[in-house]
C-alpha cells in the first residue's frame, strides 16, 4: 500500500448506484411529508430538535485503570483500542460546532463602526469558543475520512459544515456562514496530543479565520493549549493556557490574550488577561476575566491603578501558602476555584457563559471519584504513587515519570521518553511504545 492509498484508507460506502437511488427515493418521500398535522418545518427541514440522547453516558467509576493498562503490555499505543467509557457520545465534527454557541457576539460586531469595539467582541468570541471545554474530560469519537456534519441554526442566523479532510494526521476542517451573508468563520484543527505521565496535553494546531463582509475585515487566531490532569490517579480536571494573538489584517489592530496556567497555588486558574492595541502598538482596552465564566473590558489606566491597589493590599500570606503546599503528591489536586470574577468599577461586560442544557450531565459525565478504582487482582494495601523525575521544559520528549505499586513484590511502571515499562521486582514483564 503506497502513501496515497494509506491516506484514503476509509471506505465511503457509496461504491454502487443503489445507495444513490435509495437516497433519492427517501428524499422524494420526505418532500411528500412537508406538511404534517398542519405544521410547517423550518428552512432546513428540522421539525423539532432533541434535548437529550436516548441513553445516558456510561459511568467511569467502576472502571479499573490498572486492569486496562496491564492488557496493553507489549502493544503499540496507536494499535490500542481505548475503552468506550473514555468517549463522549459525540463526533469531533459535532464538537467543533460548539464554537458557535455565542454567535450573537459576531452579529453585534458586524453592527459596530469602531474597529476597537469590533475587536473587543471578536476577542470575546474567541474566548467563548473554548468555554464549552470546561469539565469536558471525555474524548469525542474520531471521524472517518470524508465524514461530514452539517448544522443549521435559523434562530442564531448561521449554517455550518465540518468535514474530516485527513486521516493521517487527523485534520478536521469547518466552514460557517451567516444566513444574511454578514460573516464567515472557517478553519482547520489538528489536535496533537502529548502524554506527560499524570496529564495529557492537547495542542489544537490550526488557524481560525473570521471575516466580516460589511467591514471587509479578516481576523485570525489560534486556540490555546488544553491540559487534562490526573488521567490515571485522582480527580480529572482541565485547564487552558498559552498566548492567543488575534490580528485584524485590514486595520492592523491586535488583541493579545494570555490564558494563564494554574500555577503553584491555583490563584490564576482559568483566568484570561490581555489588551487591544492598534498598528502603532498603542493600548486602547484591557480585557480580563475567566474563560469559564465571563469577560470584561476596561481602559488601561483604570486597570493599572486597580492592579497597584491590589498589590498594596497584599495577597495570601506565606503561612497560608505553606498550608496549601503541604499535601501528598499522589495526584495534581485541583485548586479551589472562585466562582465569580471581581468586576473593576468602570468595566464593560463583553460576554458571559450560557448555562448548559439540563440533561448535559448525562452526556458529559463531568464528575469522577477522588479515589482510584483498584483491580481485584491487587491486594487492598496497594497504593498507586507517581513521581516526576523531570520538568516540562517544552521539549518534544515526554517527561520521565514512575508509577509505583507497593505490594508484596513491588511492581513498577516507568515512562521514559516514549517507553512504558512494567517490572515486578527485578523481572521485566513487558513494555509499550509511547508516541508523543
Amino acid at each position: 500500500m503506497n502513501s496515497e492509498e494509506e491516506f484514503y484508507d476509509a471506505e465511503t460506502g457509496l461504491e454502487s448506484d443503489d445507495s444513490c437511488e435509495v437516497s433519492f427515493k427517501d428524499a422524494c418521500v420526505y418532500e411528500s411529508k412537508q406538511t404534517v398535522n398542519g405544521k410547517v418545518p423550518s428552512e432546513n427541514g428540522v421539525w423539532e430538535r432533541r434535548t437529550t440522547l436516548p441513553a445516558p453516558m456510561f459511568s467511569r467509576n467502576d472502571f479499573s485503570v490498572w486492569g486496562f493498562l496491564k492488557k496493553c503490555i507489549g502493544m503499540e499505543l496507536s494499535k490500542i483500542t481505548m475503552p468506550i467509557v473514555f468517549n463522549e457520545p459525540l463526533s469531533f465534527l459535532q464538537r467543533i460546532t460548539e464554537y458557535m454557541e455565542h454567535t450573537y457576539l459576531i452579529h453585534k460586531a458586524c453592527t459596530l463602526s469602531d474597529s476597537i469595539e469590533r475587536m473587543q467582541l471578536v476577542a470575546a468570541f474567541a474566548i467563548s469558543a473554548v468555554a464549552s471545554q470546561w469539565d469536558r474530560t471525555g474524548k469525542p469519537f474520531n471521524p472517518l475520512l470524508g465524514e461530514t456534519f452539517e448544522l443549521t441554526r435559523d434562530e442564531e442566523g448561521y449554517r455550518m459544515i465540518s468535514e474530516q479532510v485527513s486521516h493521517h494526521p487527523p485534520i478536521s476542517a469547518f466552514y460557517t456562514e451567516s444566513l444574511n451573508q454578514d460573516f464567515s468563520f472557517h478553519g482547520s484543527i489538528y489536535p496533537k496530543l502529548k502524554f506527560w505521565g499524570k496529564s495529557v496535553e492537547a495542542e489544537p494546531k490550526g488557524t481560525m479565520t473570521l471575516e466580516l463582509s460589511k467591514h471587509r475585515e479578516a481576523y485570525t487566531w489560534t486556540n490555546p493549549m488544553c491540559c487534562v490532569h490526573n488521567v490515571i490517579l485522582g480527580k480529572l480536571w482541565i485547564e487552558q493556557y498559552g498566548t492567543v494573538e488575534i490580528v485584524n489584517h485590514s486595520t492592523g489592530d491586535k488583541c493579545v490574550l494570555n490564558f494563564k496556567p494554574c500555577g503553584m497555588f491555583g490563584k490564576e486558574l482559568h483566568r484570561v488577561e490581555g489588551h487591544i492595541q492598534d498598528k502603532s502598538k498603542k493600548k486602547h482596552q484591557v480585557i480580563y476575566g475567566k474563560w469559564t465564566e465571563c469577560v470584561y473590558s476596561i481602559e488601561p489606566k483604570v486597570y493599572e491603578v486597580n492592579k497597584k491597589a491590589e498589590k498594596k493590599s497584599g495577597g495570601d500570606s506565606k503561612k497560608h501558602k505553606q498550608e496549601q503546599s503541604t499535601g501528598g503528591d499522589d495526584a495534581d489536586e485541583m485548586p479551589d476555584v472562585q466562582e465569580t470574577v471581581t468586576m473593576i468599577p468602570g468595566s464593560t461586560l463583553l460576554w458571559r457563559v450560557a448555562p448548559r442544557p439540563p440533561h448535559s450531565t448525562q452526556i458529559l459525565q463531568v464528575k469522577r471519584r477522588r479515589d482510584w478504582k483498584r483491580s481485584k487482582e491487587l491486594p487492598e494495601e496497594s497504593v498507586l504513587k507517581m513521581r516526576k523525575n523531570g520538568l516540562r521544559d517544552g521539549s518534544s520528549k515526554a517527561i520521565i515519570g514512575t508509577l509505583e505499586l507497593q505490594t508484596g513484590s513491588t511492581r513498577v511502571v516507568t515512562l521514559t521518553e516514549g517507553t512504558l515499562t512494567f517490572q515486578t521486582s527485578t523481572d521485566s514483564v513487558g513494555k509499550t511504545e509511547i508516541q508523543s
